[in-house]
């Protein structure tokens, strides 16, 4: 089987997650999702931004990368 440059895609199946978040966590999402709207033109529900916001975060914490990248 020849091996190509693109490896196989992972599972990209979406996990529904149900949270509870506290009254001043919803009111500064909900101030976020207005501050993305005035900048990007596009109204995006907080459903839909808490994904890309929380992939921000860890991808942005280097000591939890490094802690991931050598398996622990």
């Amino acid at each position: 089987m020849a091996e190509l440059k693109l490896g196989k895609l992972p599972d990209r199946t979406p996990v529904k997650l149900t949270i509870s978040l506290l009254p001043d966590l919803h009111e500064a999402l909900t101030d976020y999702a207005a501050l993305y709207a005035q900048a990007y033109g596009r109204d995006e529900p907080i459903t839909e931004l808490v994904p890309a916001i929380l992939s921000a975060f860890l991808e942005g914490d280097r000591a939890f990368c490094r802690a991931r990248a050598s398996g622990k």
